[in-house]
């Protein structure tokens, strides 16, 4: 009787087991597309707000090229995306990874002008804490937009700071964590910017 009950159990728990991996693989397989499709339109919104539609006439995605992996903090190749107006490349898209965030990596977009003025910053994933650290978002505060017109020819690099390390920029009171890691990663990604702009600013083949 004993066995029995156990055989029948363990047969329980084994079908219901099957069940609940084919219900999860599933879910994904049918979500997997929708949630691709949502980060390229978040991530084609975050463009359009740093190099508005009057200053393109090619799509951002059509114009590429690949850094290696290791390269602004990605720990994989990743890729920098064009803005190019009647020819000429007038703004690059740079993708970021900071490692210093307070609770984990902070993905970040920074839109350079040729010109090294800063066309806009975005961050686009992060783990930072609700309330605190997630005030980079701009859907949460705006402090992100207080880097645009930012350039290594306007702003020292004493000035590349928050203001609690004796920089210029705020931090956020109860996370200074958060605030210091976007601020040294965009003060990074300008200075590759001005070491490989010759690189950056050179027209890429068409992708599509």
């Amino acid at each position: 009787m004993l066995i029995d009950s156990i055989r029948r159990n363990s047969i329980g728990l084994g079908i219901f087991a099957v069940i609940t991996a084919g219900t999860i693989a599933l879910t994904q397989t049918l979500t997997a597309p929708r949630i691709e499709a949502n980060k390229l339109s978040a991530a084609t919104k975050a463009l359009d707000e740093m190099v508005p539609a009057a200053k393109h006439d090619s799509p951002f995605f059509k114009h590429v090229i690949t850094l290696p992996a290791g390269t602004l903090g990605n720990e994989h190749a990743a890729e920098v995306l064009q803005s190019v107006l009647q020819g000429q490349v007038n703004a690059v898209f740079l993708p970021v990874v900071t490692h210093k965030g307070y609770s984990g990596d902070i993905r970040i977009i920074v839109g350079v002008w040729s010109n090294g003025d800063l066309a806009g910053v975005r961050v686009v994933e992060h783990k930072e804490t609700p309330g605190l650290g997630d005030k980079i978002e701009t859907r949460k505060s705006s402090w992100i937009e207080n880097f645009t017109g930012k350039s290594l020819a306007n702003t020292t690099g004493e000035q590349w700071h928050v203001k609690k390390d004796g920089g210029e920029f705020d931090q956020f009171t109860g996370a200074t964590i958060t605030p210091r890691a976007v601020v040294g990663a965009i003060h990074d990604a300008l200075e590759y910017f001005q070491a490989n702009k010759g690189q950056l600013l050179t027209l890429a083949g068409a992708t599509k």
